[in-house]
């Protein structure tokens, strides 16, 4: 395991931007305004051949623990309690003010070895709150900007001593490859605002590591967490759990912050291999739930339809048949998608929802023979020819596999771009069916081979 370091101040001195830069790509949400990180976001970092795992937090703010605010300060408490280092971040332009004071206090209590960092130091202006940071009695502060990257070596050299390990007691990490069984599942919750993804996943780890409460829209950053999951036959299975932000129709979403949000969400879902909609069962289906559907599928990952809170559920068949209906009639390309009904709040069928993910990712890459295609090929144009628009025909010579996770066939012939997009379908739906695909998507491209005679 990697030492782990904590960035932790008040909002809007700079959190994210060092999480970023630190981690060299724009991961976490960045905003002018106050209080955009809502949950902890983690990431493995190397500085200057340093390795530790870097922990992005909310900003401290001395609110009720019942408010939103306030439970943002939880998370910040329990990423320090669980951290080796702590990264006081303060701005230096604006000096050191109460809120710095009491963070510092709090921080003085902790028995965690404490790094203050003065951010945004670059230029004259920030010299003076440089100075005042000595005051908060946690050592010398660096001089950094976190925009600029000014400071790396100083911090690389405050860190060394905190984080040094014997090398031997560390274990090689294992390296798995793209398409091994064994490896992580990356797992999406997508899904509107408010449909208790960040509680289904909570459930799972067995703590709050994520924020909850009554509020729509709390999750904002796609947070990833690493997690083992033991199934039936008491095998260890390794996940990658991923909250996203609820996504609401694009109408409604007019805050620029949503809309990063939204983005970041879209951006997990081509990160992940399986990716669950979850949808608030006591809200039914709506038009929403279809797009984000559709945007999955055309994205090319594996689906899984959860119908959550169903626990509070009346009249639960003809709700479900209802809902299994709509999406039929909603999602006519891809057709018998799992459908499951769990509970975030007390935990029912979450271990089938795993079980059904890994089936599905299993499905979604794998590889048919080439034996088996062609003999599937050859039955299908016997019992369906392709037509003959115009008195030509068009001729199929042969189909090939050409990569999974999603399944991809390539299909050769003459004359396909005269190939009605139903004998496509017709195509696809029988690789579906008859070559153990499911549901997952499956997409194929048309070629034509040249014709030496066309002149």
């Amino acid at each position: 395991m990697l030492p782990v370091v904590a960035i932790v101040g008040r909002p809007n001195v700079g959190k994210s931007t060092l999480f970023n830069r630190l981690m060299g790509k724009k991961l976490a949400l960045v905003d002018d305004q106050p209080g955009v990180t809502r949950d902890r976001r983690e990431g493995d970092v190397s500085l200057l051949g340093l390795d530790f795992r870097l922990v992005d937090t909310a900003g401290y703010e001395d609110e009720d623990e019942n408010t939103l605010p306030g439970r943002m300060r939880m998370q910040t408490q329990a990423a320090v309690d669980g951290a080796d280092v702590a990264l006081f971040m303060i701005d230096a332009r604006a000096g050191i003010t109460p809120l710095d004071e009491e963070i510092a206090r709090w921080l003085r209590g902790n028995d965690v070895p404490v790094v203050v960092m003065a951010n945004k130091a670059e230029g004259k202006a920030a010299d003076a709150g440089v100075m005042e940071a000595f005051g908060l009695g946690l050592g010398e502060p660096i001089p950094f900007s976190a925009e600029h990257g000014q400071g790396l070596s100083d911090l690389f050299q405050a860190l060394l001593p905190l984080l040094e390990r014997e090398e031997e007691d560390e274990e090689p990490e294992e390296d798995f490859a793209e398409d091994d069984d064994s490896a992580p599942l990356k797992l999406a919750i997508v899904g509107r605002p408010n449909a208790g993804k960040s509680t289904l996943i909570n459930r799972y780890l067995g703590e709050n590591r994520l924020l909850t409460g009554p509020e729509a829209g709390i999750t904002r950053d796609s947070i990833a967490v690493d997690w083992v999951w033991t199934d039936i036959d008491q095998r260890d299975r390794h996940v990658r759990l991923i909250d996203t932000a609820g996504m609401r129709k694009r109408a409604k979403v007019q805050d620029k912050l949503e809309k990063l949000a939204v983005s970041d969400g879209l951006n997990a879902v081509n990160f992940a291999e399986v990716v669950v909609l979850l949808l608030d069962a006591t809200r039914g289906l709506e038009a929403q739930d279809l797009r984000i559907a559709d945007k999955v599928i055309e994205e090319g990952r594996a689906l899984i339809i959860a119908l959550n809170k169903w626990d509070t559920v009346e009249n639960g068949s003809g709700l479900y048949q209802g809902i299994k209906k709509a999406l039929e009639d909603g999602l006519a390309q891809v057709k018998g998608l799992p459908i499951l009904t769990v509970s975030g709040y007390t935990g029912k069928g979450l271990d089938e929802l795993l079980r059904v993910a890994f089936e599905s990712r299993a499905t979604w890459s794998q590889r048919v023979s080439t034996g088996q295609l062609n003999r599937w090929f050859e039955k299908a144009l016997e019992a369906n020819p392709p037509p003959a628009p115009g008195g030509k025909r068009i001729k199929l010579r042969y189909i090939t596999q050409i990569k999974t996770r999603p399944p991809s066939f390539v299909l050769f012939g003459t004359r396909l771009d005269a190939l009605p997009e139903s004998y496509r379908r017709y195509l696809v739906n029988g690789i579906r069916r008859e070559l153990g695909f499911g549901a997952v998507p499956v997409r194929l491209t048309l070629r034509s081979t040249k014709n030496p005679f066309d002149n």
